[in-house]
């Protein structure tokens, strides 16, 4: 099979999942308090470059469509502000992969709990809070990063395993 075909099929195939998943734990994945379980997926660009491309159409149609079924309290702002936010995590996890500290690349295991955390938060904090801008930003940022981290665990376990066990990327 052509490879730009293959990773074509393999980006929609990560967008699909990520946004199946999300919408499928809806209750989880929206609002200040979520545990997005699709963002296990942003680990994938350790492994595998175009994943980035999968990560961030999974994460547009997600907000797009979970803006149009009324389950993202953001609406449709989320739709750019979220996307902005996946998009520079999964590029800068891409971009870190390779700095490790004690054989981990905790750098880019970071960067979608620091983008969503503070990008995330910050847009939480102007709609749920507009009379509280800053401390509902801090709050709902501080929530949607532990929510993140705890993703991001788990995506990276899942990607260590991935990694070791398959041959799904090479």
């Amino acid at each position: 099979m052509n490879q730009k075909v293959r990773n074509f099929c393999i980006i929609a195939i990560i967008g699909a999942m990520y946004c199946a998943v999300s919408l499928a734990l809806a209750p989880l994945s929206f609002g200040n308090i979520q545990v997005r379980i699709a963002e296990c997926l942003t680990m994938l660009p350790l492994i595998y470059a175009p994943s980035v491309y999968g990560v961030i159409l999974g994460c547009f149609l997600t907000n797009l469509l979970g803006a149009f079924m009324g389950l993202n309290v953001l609406g449709f702002m989320d739709v750019f502000v979220g996307t902005i936010a996946t998009a520079l995590a999964a590029i800068l996890t891409y971009r870190l992969r390779n700095y490790k500290i004690k054989n981990i690349p905790i750098f880019a295991i970071m960067m979608p709990v620091i983008f969503n955390g503070i990008i995330i938060g910050i847009e939480l904090g102007w709609v749920l809070f507009p009379n509280a801008f800053i401390t509902g930003s801090l709050i709902s940022g501080i929530e949607v990063a532990i929510g993140e981290l705890i993703s991001v665990i788990v995506g990276y376990l899942l990607v260590r395993a991935l990694a070791t066990k398959t041959k799904i990327f090479d």
